[in-house]
């Protein structure tokens, strides 16, 4: 018998950051714009296992969605593995700022920025295996279930990667704004081992960046 993990990734609101590079710093983000909220929380399952990483503008986030949806959120699943990708020693400084450090191949970034690792932080190759791993110790625990995972734009993309097996670069193409929902199902055999999750299981993406941001 099959069994089916609905997987329902909202990225946090927008945080008015002034421009700098925040990474994983814990900032806060805007909740007040309910727009942002009605759509995408219409569409959400009214029970299903919440998940938000450490960082408060998930929680905020989460929330909000629960609140247009009626729903009663108790204490959702806090789950650092799903944190943005941390850029180190670059994050409180503007892009201008970064680009003028002597130390910084501005070039390089640009051409494979996946694999460039700030210093101090972590390359979009390393958050995707991060992402990788809390999916598969999500889905060992709450196999069949939906699970309603409010993160980051980098942790979804990551989460994309990981179910459609690209390569980091490729999975840095997606657009994921804030508040939009992307949504992707889990297929396994009841009778299988656990395992970690792979782009060689069954996948299904029905949903990505929904509704897009004009």
């Amino acid at each position: 018998m099959n069994k089916t993990t609905r997987w329902w990734w909202i990225r946090h609101a927008p945080v008015n950051s002034g421009g700098i590079i925040y990474g994983d710093n814990d900032v806060d983000c805007d909740c007040s714009n309910p727009v942002l909220f009605r759509t995408v929380a219409d569409q959400l399952p009214r029970d299903a296992l919440w998940v938000t990483s450490q960082l408060r503008r998930t929680r905020q986030t989460a929330e909000a969605f629960a609140a247009h949806a009626g729903l009663d959120l108790t204490d959702p699943l806090v789950e650092p593995r799903l944190a943005e990708q941390g850029f180190g020693d670059w994050q409180g400084l503007s892009h201008d700022e970064l680009r003028a450090r002597e130390e910084f191949d501005w070039h390089r970034f640009w051409i494979a920025p996946a694999r460039t690792r700030p210093p101090g932080g972590e390359s979009f190759a390393d958050l995707m295996e991060r992402v990788r791993t809390a999916m598969s110790d999500l889905l060992q625990q709450n196999a069949g279930r939906d699970i309603v995972c409010v993160a980051h734009g980098g942790t979804i993309r990551a989460a994309l990667g990981v179910a459609l097996g690209l390569e980091p670069e490729r999975a840095l193409r997606f657009a994921v704004d804030n508040c939009s929902l992307t949504r992707m199902d889990h297929f396994s055999d009841t009778n299988e081992p656990p395992h970690d999750v792979s782009a060689e299981d069954s996948w299904r993406v029905s949903l990505v960046n929904f509704p897009p941001q004009s």
